[in-house]
């Protein structure tokens, strides 16, 4: 509310700041004969108190022009002055010009993921994503937590997740996918909405807390729904029933930091001399000493552990297995 004040002030001092310019070139040009530029002249020397001196001599009628002028000028440039220097204070000028700059900074990012909420979820989120050096954007509207965005030196756009204003400020039409992991189950729906109908293309995956919110967040169009402490839950349970087994799979990471990583490749990345070859034929544990442990088919369909012998065609993914230095040496060649 104050930052509106703030801007209407100043919107209201730059414009009587006009209007007074235009009210004495239009008083001394038709008023009095002055040429446009003898008018312009006599007006900026006025209403600054320069004083360099008159075109000509005044008669009775532009003497009392002139003190008319000036004693209007005195108190708009007064408010002016007294506006702007309010707002450079507020820091709402320096606010305008970093909202300007991560703006044009997202708009050219293409193929990105933007992320709704700085919570614990929207958190981790965002450091997987990081080590995975993709590009992101995050939309938070706690001041706070826009500050320590701003100090760790993240994109981020201070706003509701739920506008439409604010996705598109985000950059939703050339977004690869969005993460809403805002705390409310209606908030997250409401984003999903508003996603899929401002981008068709755009993944979308989204963090529910009930059961009952996991269909209609599906029905209204995204992707993926996770249940953060149904999975928990259920984590906690699994390493009762098969520590060994849960404790393995938690070591296979995307980060590049553990032992093992998972790696996705996707066969339409590959040099074009590998589509319609065989897994065998693209020899990754000879190049690399990484594993192909699974394929992702262009149905949708997942198989473990294909056999050698599948052929490689487009829209299909390969799911690799390997040590850091083994996926890092993969990424190098793919």
């Amino acid at each position: 509310m104050i930052n509106e004040v703030l801007k209407s002030r100043l919107y209201k001092a730059i414009f009587f700041s006009v209007l007074i310019l235009g009210i004495g070139v239009g008083g001394y040009l038709f008023l009095f004969d002055y040429s446009f530029i003898d008018a312009l002249y006599m007006t900026i020397i006025t209403i600054t108190t320069i004083g360099f001196g008159e075109v000509h001599p005044f008669g009775v009628g532009e003497k009392i022009f002139t003190i008319g002028l000036i004693l209007s000028s005195l108190f708009i440039f007064g408010y002016a002055v007294s506006s702007f220097s309010e707002y450079l204070i507020s820091g709402q000028f320096f606010h305008q010009l970093k909202i300007k700059r991560v703006q044009k900074k997202i708009e050219e990012l293409e193929n990105h993921t933007i992320v709704c909420g700085y919570g614990r979820n929207g958190k981790q989120a965002m450091v997987k994503l990081k080590n995975y050096k993709q590009n992101f954007v995050v939309v938070e509207k706690n001041k706070n937590r826009i500050k320590e965005l701003d100090a760790n030196g993240i994109l981020n756009i201070e706003g509701d997740a739920t506008s439409d204003e604010i996705l598109i400020r985000a950059g939703i039409a050339k977004a690869n996918s969005l993460i809403t992991a805002l705390p409310s189950d209606a908030d997250n729906l409401f984003v999903v909405l508003t996603a899929k109908q401002l981008s068709g293309r755009c993944k979308i995956i989204s963090r529910a807390s009930n059961e009952t919110t996991v269909n209609k967040l599906k029905i209204a169009g995204a992707d993926n729904v996770i249940m953060p402490d149904k999975l928990g839950g259920a984590h906690m349970a699994s390493l009762v029933v098969s520590p060994d087994i849960i404790e393995f799979v938690d070591q296979l990471t995307i980060d590049g930091d553990a032992n093992m990583n998972l790696e996705e490749i996707s066969v339409d990345n590959l040099p074009e001399m590998y589509i319609g070859k065989t897994i065998l034929d693209l020899d990754l544990r000879k190049k690399t000493g990484c594993t192909v442990i699974g394929l992702k088919t262009p149905d949708q369909q997942y198989v473990i552990n294909p056999e050698a012998s599948v052929k490689l065609e487009t829209n299909t993914h390969l799911i690799v297995l390997g040590r850091s230095e083994q996926i890092k040496k993969l990424r190098e060649l793919f």
